[in-house]
Protein backbone atom coordinates (compact mmCIF):
# COMPACT_ATOMS: atom_id res chain seq x y z
CA UNK A 1 0.00 0.00 0.00
CA UNK A 2 3.13 2.85 0.39
CA UNK A 3 3.66 2.66 -2.93
CA UNK A 4 0.03 3.09 -3.73
CA UNK A 5 0.32 6.22 -1.75
CA UNK A 6 2.92 7.67 -3.45
CA UNK A 7 1.29 7.02 -6.96
CA UNK A 8 -1.73 9.15 -5.51
CA UNK A 9 0.20 11.53 -3.67
CA UNK A 10 1.87 12.15 -7.44
CA UNK A 11 -1.01 12.62 -9.18
CA UNK A 12 -2.78 14.37 -7.03
CA UNK A 13 0.40 16.88 -7.15
CA UNK A 14 0.09 16.93 -11.24
CA UNK A 15 -3.80 17.30 -11.44
CA UNK A 16 -3.60 20.75 -8.84
CA UNK A 17 -0.15 21.99 -10.37
CA UNK A 18 -2.04 23.13 -13.16
CA UNK A 19 -4.19 25.37 -11.05
CA UNK A 20 -1.35 26.66 -8.72
CA UNK A 21 0.43 27.84 -11.15
CA UNK A 22 -2.63 29.76 -12.75
CA UNK A 23 -3.37 31.28 -9.71
CA UNK A 24 0.14 32.45 -9.20
CA UNK A 25 0.48 34.49 -12.62
CA UNK A 26 -3.00 35.98 -11.83
CA UNK A 27 -1.48 37.92 -8.52
CA UNK A 28 0.80 38.91 -11.24
CA UNK A 29 -0.32 42.03 -13.53
CA UNK A 30 1.95 41.09 -16.07
CA UNK A 31 1.75 37.83 -16.34
CA UNK A 32 -1.89 37.80 -15.77
CA UNK A 33 -2.61 38.50 -19.37
CA UNK A 34 -0.29 34.95 -20.52
CA UNK A 35 -2.88 33.69 -23.33
CA UNK A 36 -2.43 29.75 -21.81
CA UNK A 37 -4.09 30.82 -18.00
CA UNK A 38 -7.33 29.14 -17.00
CA UNK A 39 -8.91 32.78 -17.06
CA UNK A 40 -8.01 32.68 -21.01
CA UNK A 41 -8.91 29.63 -21.89
CA UNK A 42 -12.03 30.06 -20.04
CA UNK A 43 -13.73 30.95 -23.90
CA UNK A 44 -12.18 27.81 -25.55
CA UNK A 45 -13.83 25.01 -23.42
CA UNK A 46 -15.38 22.24 -24.56
CA UNK A 47 -17.63 19.11 -23.69
CA UNK A 48 -17.28 15.95 -24.92
CA UNK A 49 -19.58 12.34 -24.84
CA UNK A 50 -18.23 8.96 -25.62
CA UNK A 51 -18.68 5.09 -24.38
CA UNK A 52 -16.06 2.72 -24.06
CA UNK A 53 -15.87 -1.36 -23.59
CA UNK A 54 -13.51 -2.49 -20.95
CA UNK A 55 -12.38 -5.25 -19.15
CA UNK A 56 -11.44 -6.14 -15.50
CA UNK A 57 -9.29 -7.95 -13.38
CA UNK A 58 -9.94 -8.79 -9.23
CA UNK A 59 -6.70 -8.75 -7.18
CA UNK A 60 -7.98 -9.97 -3.57
CA UNK A 61 -8.39 -13.51 -1.05
CA UNK A 62 -9.17 -15.31 -4.24
CA UNK A 63 -6.30 -14.28 -5.99
CA UNK A 64 -3.48 -16.67 -7.25
CA UNK A 65 -0.98 -15.72 -4.42
CA UNK A 66 -0.96 -12.90 -2.84
CA UNK A 67 -0.03 -9.57 -3.99
CA UNK A 68 -1.00 -6.63 -5.01
CA UNK A 69 0.30 -7.78 -8.97
CA UNK A 70 -1.51 -11.68 -8.47
CA UNK A 71 -4.71 -12.03 -10.74
CA UNK A 72 -5.74 -14.88 -13.20
CA UNK A 73 -5.83 -13.45 -16.30
CA UNK A 74 -8.63 -16.54 -16.93
CA UNK A 75 -11.10 -14.45 -14.89
CA UNK A 76 -10.57 -11.34 -16.52
CA UNK A 77 -14.27 -10.64 -17.80
CA UNK A 78 -15.81 -7.35 -20.33
CA UNK A 79 -18.04 -4.38 -19.53
CA UNK A 80 -18.88 -1.05 -20.39
CA UNK A 81 -19.39 2.32 -19.84
CA UNK A 82 -20.88 6.00 -20.90
CA UNK A 83 -18.95 9.38 -19.80
CA UNK A 84 -19.43 13.07 -20.52
CA UNK A 85 -15.67 14.99 -20.13
CA UNK A 86 -15.90 18.79 -19.98
CA UNK A 87 -11.95 20.22 -21.16
CA UNK A 88 -11.44 22.89 -18.19
CA UNK A 89 -7.90 23.68 -18.36
CA UNK A 90 -4.85 23.28 -21.15
CA UNK A 91 -4.07 20.23 -19.73
CA UNK A 92 -7.46 19.48 -17.46
CA UNK A 93 -10.12 17.85 -18.33
CA UNK A 94 -12.84 16.77 -15.68
CA UNK A 95 -14.81 13.10 -16.52
CA UNK A 96 -18.38 11.52 -15.65
CA UNK A 97 -18.56 8.21 -16.13
CA UNK A 98 -20.69 5.21 -15.58
CA UNK A 99 -19.08 2.16 -15.62
CA UNK A 100 -20.67 -1.37 -15.31
CA UNK A 101 -17.47 -4.03 -14.70
CA UNK A 102 -17.62 -7.40 -13.95
CA UNK A 103 -15.26 -9.43 -11.66
CA UNK A 104 -14.59 -12.78 -10.97
CA UNK A 105 -12.28 -15.38 -8.77
CA UNK A 106 -12.61 -19.20 -8.10
CA UNK A 107 -9.70 -20.87 -6.26
CA UNK A 108 -10.09 -24.20 -8.28
CA UNK A 109 -9.46 -22.17 -11.07
CA UNK A 110 -6.76 -19.85 -9.71
CA UNK A 111 -4.49 -21.75 -7.41
CA UNK A 112 -2.21 -24.40 -7.96
CA UNK A 113 -2.02 -27.10 -5.91
CA UNK A 114 1.49 -27.81 -6.29
CA UNK A 115 2.62 -24.91 -5.18
CA UNK A 116 3.33 -23.72 -1.28
CA UNK A 117 1.25 -21.29 -0.74
CA UNK A 118 -1.12 -21.65 -3.62
CA UNK A 119 -2.51 -25.47 -2.49
CA UNK A 120 -3.95 -23.69 0.82
CA UNK A 121 -6.55 -21.75 -1.41
CA UNK A 122 -7.11 -24.85 -4.10
CA UNK A 123 -8.37 -26.83 -0.41
CA UNK A 124 -10.17 -24.05 0.47
CA UNK A 125 -11.96 -23.69 -2.75
CA UNK A 126 -14.27 -20.69 -2.57
CA UNK A 127 -15.62 -18.92 -5.69
CA UNK A 128 -17.85 -15.57 -6.26
CA UNK A 129 -18.39 -13.40 -9.39
CA UNK A 130 -19.42 -9.69 -8.83
CA UNK A 131 -20.72 -7.14 -11.15
CA UNK A 132 -19.95 -3.63 -10.24
CA UNK A 133 -21.74 -0.25 -11.27
CA UNK A 134 -19.53 2.66 -10.71
CA UNK A 135 -20.53 6.06 -11.10
CA UNK A 136 -17.41 8.66 -10.50
CA UNK A 137 -15.47 11.79 -10.93
CA UNK A 138 -11.94 12.11 -12.34
CA UNK A 139 -10.08 14.77 -13.27
CA UNK A 140 -7.90 13.91 -16.45
CA UNK A 141 -4.30 15.44 -16.37
CA UNK A 142 -2.50 15.57 -20.04
CA UNK A 143 0.84 15.19 -20.81
CA UNK A 144 0.89 18.13 -23.69
CA UNK A 145 -1.13 21.35 -23.32
CA UNK A 146 -3.18 22.17 -25.26
CA UNK A 147 -3.75 26.03 -25.52
CA UNK A 148 -6.21 26.93 -28.23
CA UNK A 149 -9.40 25.09 -29.17
CA UNK A 150 -10.63 21.43 -29.54
CA UNK A 151 -9.45 21.71 -33.00
CA UNK A 152 -5.52 22.31 -32.16
CA UNK A 153 -5.61 19.26 -29.80
CA UNK A 154 -2.26 17.08 -29.74
CA UNK A 155 -2.60 14.10 -32.31
CA UNK A 156 -1.11 11.98 -29.60
CA UNK A 157 -1.36 12.91 -25.56
CA UNK A 158 -0.50 10.88 -22.81
CA UNK A 159 -2.05 11.57 -19.61
CA UNK A 160 -3.01 10.20 -15.98
CA UNK A 161 -6.29 10.54 -13.93
CA UNK A 162 -7.03 10.42 -10.22
CA UNK A 163 -10.98 10.96 -8.58
CA UNK A 164 -13.56 9.13 -6.33
CA UNK A 165 -16.44 6.91 -7.22
CA UNK A 166 -19.27 5.48 -5.55
CA UNK A 167 -20.26 1.96 -6.92
CA UNK A 168 -23.02 -0.75 -5.89
CA UNK A 169 -22.12 -4.73 -5.93
CA UNK A 170 -23.51 -7.95 -5.05
CA UNK A 171 -20.68 -10.53 -4.84
CA UNK A 172 -22.48 -14.07 -5.90
CA UNK A 173 -21.87 -17.97 -5.65
CA UNK A 174 -22.89 -20.80 -7.50
CA UNK A 175 -24.84 -23.13 -5.02
CA UNK A 176 -23.62 -26.63 -4.33
CA UNK A 177 -26.07 -29.55 -4.80
CA UNK A 178 -25.81 -30.82 -0.95
CA UNK A 179 -25.20 -28.80 2.21
CA UNK A 180 -22.73 -30.04 5.68
CA UNK A 181 -24.98 -33.10 6.49
CA UNK A 182 -25.65 -34.27 3.25
CA UNK A 183 -29.10 -33.06 2.71
CA UNK A 184 -30.12 -31.48 -1.19
CA UNK A 185 -29.94 -28.06 -1.30
CA UNK A 186 -32.80 -26.41 -2.76
CA UNK A 187 -31.08 -23.43 -4.97
CA UNK A 188 -28.56 -26.34 -6.20
CA UNK A 189 -26.75 -25.12 -9.37
CA UNK A 190 -28.36 -21.30 -8.87
CA UNK A 191 -26.24 -18.00 -8.18
CA UNK A 192 -26.85 -16.59 -4.89
CA UNK A 193 -26.10 -13.25 -3.02
CA UNK A 194 -23.76 -14.21 -0.59
CA UNK A 195 -24.44 -10.57 1.51
CA UNK A 196 -27.77 -11.66 2.60
CA UNK A 197 -26.35 -15.57 4.26
CA UNK A 198 -23.26 -14.24 6.23
CA UNK A 199 -20.76 -16.86 5.15
CA UNK A 200 -18.56 -15.48 7.86
CA UNK A 201 -20.94 -15.08 10.86
CA UNK A 202 -22.05 -12.04 9.99
CA UNK A 203 -25.86 -12.50 11.43
CA UNK A 204 -24.80 -15.27 14.04
CA UNK A 205 -25.48 -14.06 17.71
CA UNK A 206 -22.64 -16.44 18.24
CA UNK A 207 -19.88 -14.06 16.61
CA UNK A 208 -19.64 -10.71 16.77
CA UNK A 209 -18.57 -9.76 13.17
CA UNK A 210 -20.01 -6.84 11.28
CA UNK A 211 -21.65 -6.84 7.79
CA UNK A 212 -20.82 -4.99 4.91
CA UNK A 213 -22.67 -2.45 2.81
CA UNK A 214 -23.45 -3.28 -1.07
CA UNK A 215 -22.68 0.91 -1.66
CA UNK A 216 -19.23 1.40 -1.47
CA UNK A 217 -16.58 4.40 -1.80
CA UNK A 218 -13.67 3.55 -4.65
CA UNK A 219 -10.58 5.69 -5.69
CA UNK A 220 -9.82 5.62 -9.29
CA UNK A 221 -6.75 6.08 -10.28
CA UNK A 222 -3.97 5.17 -13.36
CA UNK A 223 -2.46 5.71 -16.85
CA UNK A 224 -4.01 6.77 -20.36
CA UNK A 225 -3.21 7.68 -23.82
CA UNK A 226 -5.59 9.39 -26.42
CA UNK A 227 -5.30 9.63 -30.28
CA UNK A 228 -7.05 12.10 -32.68
CA UNK A 229 -8.73 10.74 -34.88
CA UNK A 230 -10.09 14.07 -36.61
CA UNK A 231 -11.55 17.18 -35.56
CA UNK A 232 -14.10 15.97 -33.54
CA UNK A 233 -13.16 12.30 -32.75
CA UNK A 234 -10.74 10.71 -30.54
CA UNK A 235 -9.48 6.96 -29.21
CA UNK A 236 -8.30 6.15 -25.92
CA UNK A 237 -6.67 3.47 -23.97
CA UNK A 238 -6.52 3.55 -20.25
CA UNK A 239 -5.67 1.33 -17.17
CA UNK A 240 -6.89 2.64 -14.02
CA UNK A 241 -6.78 0.90 -10.01
CA UNK A 242 -10.26 0.83 -8.30
CA UNK A 243 -8.05 1.27 -4.90
CA UNK A 244 -11.22 0.53 -2.54
CA UNK A 245 -11.61 0.80 0.91
CA UNK A 246 -12.81 -2.46 2.44
CA UNK A 247 -12.46 -6.40 1.43
CA UNK A 248 -15.11 -8.06 0.75
CA UNK A 249 -16.04 -7.78 -3.03
CA UNK A 250 -15.30 -11.15 -2.98
CA UNK A 251 -17.43 -12.19 0.64
CA UNK A 252 -13.95 -13.31 2.29
CA UNK A 253 -12.35 -11.47 4.40
CA UNK A 254 -12.18 -12.95 8.14
CA UNK A 255 -12.39 -15.97 9.82
CA UNK A 256 -14.53 -19.58 9.41
CA UNK A 257 -16.73 -20.31 11.89
CA UNK A 258 -18.28 -23.01 13.56
CA UNK A 259 -20.78 -24.18 10.63
CA UNK A 260 -23.22 -24.78 13.72
CA UNK A 261 -23.66 -21.25 14.62
CA UNK A 262 -25.34 -20.37 10.99
CA UNK A 263 -28.45 -21.34 10.99
CA UNK A 264 -29.28 -21.62 7.40
CA UNK A 265 -27.97 -25.04 5.56
CA UNK A 266 -26.86 -22.75 2.44
CA UNK A 267 -24.95 -20.24 4.32
CA UNK A 268 -23.49 -23.52 5.83
CA UNK A 269 -22.69 -24.80 2.21
CA UNK A 270 -21.07 -21.67 1.00
CA UNK A 271 -19.12 -20.28 3.98
CA UNK A 272 -16.82 -24.07 3.71
CA UNK A 273 -16.58 -25.52 0.35
CA UNK A 274 -13.08 -27.62 1.26
CA UNK A 275 -14.91 -31.11 0.76
CA UNK A 276 -16.62 -30.86 -2.36
CA UNK A 277 -15.48 -33.26 -4.67
CA UNK A 278 -15.83 -31.40 -8.46
CA UNK A 279 -15.26 -27.67 -8.85
CA UNK A 280 -18.24 -25.13 -8.45
CA UNK A 281 -18.31 -23.99 -12.05
CA UNK A 282 -16.77 -26.64 -14.30
CA UNK A 283 -17.58 -29.66 -12.21
CA UNK A 284 -14.04 -31.03 -12.58
CA UNK A 285 -12.87 -33.38 -9.88
CA UNK A 286 -10.91 -31.57 -7.70
CA UNK A 287 -7.11 -33.19 -7.01
CA UNK A 288 -7.14 -34.11 -3.38
CA UNK A 289 -4.30 -36.67 -3.63
CA UNK A 290 -1.26 -34.15 -4.81
CA UNK A 291 -2.33 -31.15 -2.08
CA UNK A 292 0.04 -32.55 1.14
CA UNK A 293 -0.32 -30.18 3.65
CA UNK A 294 1.00 -30.60 7.29
CA UNK A 295 -1.91 -31.17 10.10
CA UNK A 296 -4.67 -29.87 7.59
CA UNK A 297 -5.80 -33.18 6.93
CA UNK A 298 -9.65 -33.87 6.83
CA UNK A 299 -11.18 -33.64 10.43
CA UNK A 300 -14.31 -33.97 12.05
CA UNK A 301 -15.64 -32.26 14.86
CA UNK A 302 -19.05 -32.03 16.90
CA UNK A 303 -20.64 -28.55 17.22
CA UNK A 304 -20.93 -26.62 20.88
CA UNK A 305 -24.16 -24.81 19.05
CA UNK A 306 -26.19 -27.59 17.13
CA UNK A 307 -24.87 -30.36 18.42
CA UNK A 308 -24.07 -32.11 14.88
CA UNK A 309 -21.02 -33.02 13.47
CA UNK A 310 -19.21 -31.66 10.09
CA UNK A 311 -16.20 -32.67 8.11
CA UNK A 312 -13.63 -30.28 7.36
CA UNK A 313 -10.19 -29.28 6.69
CA UNK A 314 -8.04 -28.93 10.03
CA UNK A 315 -7.00 -25.16 9.67
CA UNK A 316 -10.33 -24.58 7.23
CA UNK A 317 -13.03 -24.76 8.89
CA UNK A 318 -12.36 -25.73 12.62
CA UNK A 319 -11.99 -23.55 15.72
CA UNK A 320 -8.47 -23.19 15.30
CA UNK A 321 -6.03 -19.93 16.28
CA UNK A 322 -5.22 -19.78 12.47
CA UNK A 323 -8.25 -20.82 10.78
CA UNK A 324 -8.44 -17.74 8.45
CA UNK A 325 -10.56 -18.07 5.47
CA UNK A 326 -9.16 -14.33 4.36
CA UNK A 327 -7.07 -11.71 4.59
CA UNK A 328 -8.77 -8.71 6.35
CA UNK A 329 -5.36 -6.94 7.05
CA UNK A 330 -5.13 -5.96 2.91
CA UNK A 331 -8.48 -4.33 1.21
CA UNK A 332 -9.41 -6.03 -2.12
CA UNK A 333 -8.50 -4.27 -5.27
CA UNK A 334 -9.34 -4.36 -9.00
CA UNK A 335 -8.44 -2.94 -12.37
CA UNK A 336 -10.36 -1.48 -15.25
CA UNK A 337 -8.60 -1.42 -18.59
CA UNK A 338 -11.00 0.62 -20.92
CA UNK A 339 -11.03 1.45 -24.66
CA UNK A 340 -12.63 4.10 -25.45
CA UNK A 341 -14.53 6.49 -28.12
CA UNK A 342 -15.00 10.08 -27.54
CA UNK A 343 -17.14 12.67 -29.52
CA UNK A 344 -16.54 16.46 -29.23
CA UNK A 345 -20.23 17.88 -28.99
CA UNK A 346 -17.87 21.57 -29.40
CA UNK A 347 -16.62 24.30 -27.35
CA UNK A 348 -17.70 28.25 -26.13
CA UNK A 349 -14.88 29.51 -28.30
CA UNK A 350 -15.55 32.59 -30.33
CA UNK A 351 -14.16 33.29 -34.15
CA UNK A 352 -12.57 36.73 -33.96
CA UNK A 353 -13.54 39.55 -35.74
CA UNK A 354 -11.62 41.55 -38.39
CA UNK A 355 -12.08 44.71 -39.04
Amino acid sequence: MRSITCILLFLFFILFYQDAVSQRRKNNLRISSYRGSIKSFSNKRYVGIGGGINVSNYFGDLSPKSGIVSTDLSMTRPGLSFFVEYKYAPRVTWITTLTYASLSGDDFESADPADEIAKYRYIRNLQFRNNILELSLVGKIDLFTNRGTYLSRPNTNPYAFIGLGVFYHNPLAKAPEFDQLGNPIEEAGTWVALRPLGTEGQYSDSYNVNSYSRIQISLPAGLGISFRLNDKLDFGFEAGYRILFFDHIDDVSGKYVDLGALDNPLTKALSDRSQELNAIVSDEPRDFENVIIPNTSPYTYTSQYDGNTYDVYRGFGSEHPSNIRGNSADNDIFIVTNFKLTYILGGTFRNAKFR
